[in-house]
């Protein structure tokens, strides 16, 4: 039961930073272990922000 809870949260949720940043893709939001410097560049290139940006946007996701 708390793993249906958990994943109708996330579901929720990706789709509220999704509505932030309508860029955004699902894929874009796939974090694989290990990817997480790779994708806080992608995030940096793709909005223009720096990497103190990037984190406070998906820290308050």
């Amino acid at each position: 039961m708390e793993t249906n809870v958990f994943k109708a949260k996330l579901i929720e949720e990706k789709a509220k930073l999704k509505q932030k940043l309508a860029s955004l893709t699902d894929d874009d939001l796939l974090l694989e272990e290990g990817r997480k410097e790779e994708l806080d560049g992608k995030y940096q290139a793709m909005f223009f922000q720096s990497e103190e940006e990037v984190d406070t946007i998906f820290s308050s996701w």
